[in-house]
């Protein structure tokens, strides 16, 4: 990428080199959404701590800035950066280190003062904790989720304030009805109605703001949390290492999209019946004091409705996992319908696929249909006991009345704070199937949270801004993961920088599994992978993967242009990047017949576009970083006669200084190398220059199995 645009990186770049922890511009950005290929000072933040620093965006003014907090980067106008190394006021000078060249200097603080836009980056760095001390960090950084929402803890806080005052603002109707049948009805005093009306009406309309300033807090604290933590699970799943990636895309899909439940729950009524429980006993306080025995009613129905509640809770809980289960697997069918419709309707399988489809479909139907009626139980349970208690209070309320001991309007005020009393946990009855839908849905993310990360945090990384292409495999093992065949066994052989060689053998033989290898998505068995003498589990997945260009044999292009399919890893590239790796690819040759030229698009997964085409964007892309190691999957098996004569030329002359390993069935291609690995049954049977090995297979001296 291009750091000389970015003076924020480059100051980060900078400040990580000081602290003995380098890193290079694509390990510091890489997954973060660059905006126009540049850090903001929000994304600073965040790449900041993949340095290994603790960093603050603040405002203040230049004079005001301790020399304790140094060194610091100062934001400049024009977006511009420097790093503020100290700062004399007495002589009103300051040593700045200028990203763009890397030298420091002296300027005067007006001068800096001008360029200053107020705002400041400070950074701390982090105590890097040994593997000892791993479980200590992770306590320290606290729960994905939980962690998050405690950031807006001040706005919990404002809402727990204005849920005391409108749950004290509750007491003023029953109140109002009270002192109206018992002391204005009898004495005909019209005045005092009035106060009391008035009264009332002011307490109505501070109840009124206040719940609208609570459901807006409520709603603000949902969406910061729903940002921050949809922008941290989707970080985590890109970040994934990719053998632990779950088997269904499907699913897998489907279990993400279950964070909306949670998002869901965590809604404005949920909190607000949360808030509201505790002033339960508020009410049945009041109800004492002005009813007396009649508390009893009300104090009897709230453990009535929480015994049903809980009594229901296992079955509940059992229907909704099975539901979740069953849904995961009914999107899993679906993806896989979608992305395979071609092969479905040539193949005739849409039978055997609609049965799998309405299997689960009836699955989550009957369990579905069991949920819902569990849950429906218990909000018709609590509703019955509301009503109950309501009838229980007026028929002891009258006998009270007869007796002189409770007034009409204490009667009624009763019959209201009682319904007030139990409505949350009627509503906490309605809420158990979304409670439930939400845990099993939070425990579900807990475990994709915990997948193993291809960026181990605790781990340091050797720095290397650039690979010579030296590659070497001792005595390397590989199994698949969910398999027991090993793929790989006891391969060795060594690639000298600059080297061009081509891997040959039977399909299956392993062939791709070496090539996987080499770009860090698989972590060998046992043996080791170095690339230019250091073992590749030391060099960080960035950087490698900047340094190699990749063709699969199976193209994946994103829906879009030609040009953004190109430009995918490398968003800021110029034009004359794009133009010369369009032109050593064969891009060119069919986007220069089409109007729209680059901008012509590709359909879902490159649907407009023919094999040969696919592969030609996936080289274009492969190549437009100029990378110093090139591995190729069967880069021209789609390709015609001419596009392979074609891109064989044009690799000859681009790959002369490049490390190149290549997986090819075709001996046109085996132009491009010099020497030749013939892999059979996921062994090395034969390593040596390219006339030798061809010459021995033709003899029939080499033992492959047939």
């Amino acid at each position: 990428m291009d750091v000389e645009r970015d003076p924020l990186l480059q100051c980060l770049v900078l400040l990580t080199e000081h602290n003995r922890r380098p890193c290079s511009a694509q390990v510091l950005t890489s997954g973060l959404p660059l905006v126009d290929g540049r850090l903001t000072p929000k994304l600073f933040l965040r790449a900041a701590a993949r340095g290994g620093f603790a960093a603050k965006l603040v405002q203040r003014p230049l004079n005001q800035l301790s020399s304790l907090l140094l060194p610091a980067v100062l934001l400049l106008e024009n977006e511009g950066a420097c790093i503020l190394q100290s700062l004399d006021l007495e002589q009103g000078e300051a040593e700045i280190l200028q990203p763009e060249s890397g030298g420091v200097s002296r300027l005067v603080l007006e001068e800096l003062d001008q360029a200053y836009t107020g705002y400041v980056i400070f950074m701390r760095p982090e105590y890097q904790f040994g593997e000892r001390s791993s479980r200590a960090l992770d306590d320290r950084e606290g729960h994905w989720f939980w962690s998050t929402l405690w950031r807006s803890a001040r706005i919990y806080r404002d809402v727990l304030v204005a849920s005391v005052l409108i749950n004290l603002f509750v007491l003023a109707n029953p109140l109002f009805v009270m002192n109206v049948y018992d002391r204005v009805v009898p004495n005909h005093a019209v005045e005092t109605l009035w106060v009391l009306a008035i009264g009332v009406l002011v307490v109505y309309l501070f109840d009124f703001g206040l719940k609208m300033l609570r459901a807006y807090f409520i709603e603000v604290a949902g969406k910061k949390s729903d940002v921050l933590l949809s922008a941290r699970l989707f970080e985590k799943v890109m970040g994934v290492r990719y053998d632990a990636m779950p088997a269904s895309v499907g699913a897998f899909a489907s279990n993400l999209r279950e964070f909306e439940s949670i998002r869901n729950f965590l809604s404005s009524t949920t909190n607000t019946v949360l808030i509201d429980i505790p002033f339960m006993l508020l009410f049945l306080v009041v109800i004492g004091l002005i009813g007396g025995p009649l508390v009893i009613v009300p104090a009897l129905a709230v453990p009535l409705i929480l015994i049903y509640t809980l009594s229901v809770r296992p079955r509940l809980r059992q229907s909704i996992e099975r539901t979740f289960s069953s849904t995961a697997q009914k999107n899993g069918t679906l993806v896989e319908a979608l992305t395979a419709m071609e092969t479905l309707k040539t193949q005739r399988a849409a039978s055997p696929m609609q049965a799998r489809w309405e299997e689960a479909v009836g699955y989550i139907a009957r369990w579905g249909l069991k949920s819902r009626m569990l849950s429906a139980s218990v909000v018709n349970f609590a509703a019955f006991i509301q009503q109950l208690a309501s009838v229980l209070i007026v028929v002891g309320g009258v006998y009270m009345i007869m007796e002189q001991s409770l007034s009409m309007g204490g009667l009624i005020a009763c019959v209201i704070l009682s319904g007030r009393a139990i409505a949350p946990l009627s509503q906490v009855a309605s809420l158990v199937a979304n409670y439930e839908q939400s845990l099993k849905a939070l425990k579900t993310l807990d475990e994709i949270m915990a997948l193993p990360d291809e960026h181990e945090a605790e781990r340091r990384y050797l720095h290397r801004p650039e690979l010579s292409g030296g590659i070497e495999f001792q005595e390397v093992d590989f199994t698949y993961p969910g398999t027991e065949y090993g793929a790989l066994k006891a391969i060795s052989f060594r690639i000298k920088p600059g080297e061009k060689v081509a891997l040959i053998g039977r399909i299956g033989s392993g062939k791709s599994s070496i090539q996987k290898l080499l770009l860090g998505l698989y972590s060998p068995t046992q043996g080791a992978i170095a690339i230019d003498g250091i073992d590749l589990n030391q060099i960080e997945p960035s950087d490698l993967r900047r340094c190699v260009g990749y063709v699969p044999q199976d193209v994946m292009l994103f829906a879009g242009t030609v040009r953004d399919n190109i430009t995918i890893g490398l968003p800021q590239a110029s034009d004359v990047q794009i133009l010369q790796a369009a032109r050593l690819s064969g891009v060119e040759t069919f986007v220069n017949q089409h109007p729209l030229g680059f901008d012509m698009p590709v359909g879902e997964r490159g649907s407009a576009l023919s094999g040969g085409q696919r592969q030609a964007v996936a080289l274009a892309r492969a190549l437009l970083h100029e990378p110093s190691i090139m591995i190729m999957d069967e880069p021209s098996n789609s390709m015609d006669n001419a596009s392979e004569e074609y891109l064989r030329r044009q690799l000859k002359t681009y790959a002369q200084d490049k490390t190149l390993v290549m997986v090819t069935h075709k001996m046109s291609l085996l132009d491009l190398v010099d020497r030749l690995i013939v892999i059979d049954g996921g062994k090395v049977v034969a390593d040596g220059p390219k006339e030798s090995v061809l010459e021995a297979l033709k003899q029939g001296r080499l033992q492959v199995k047939r």
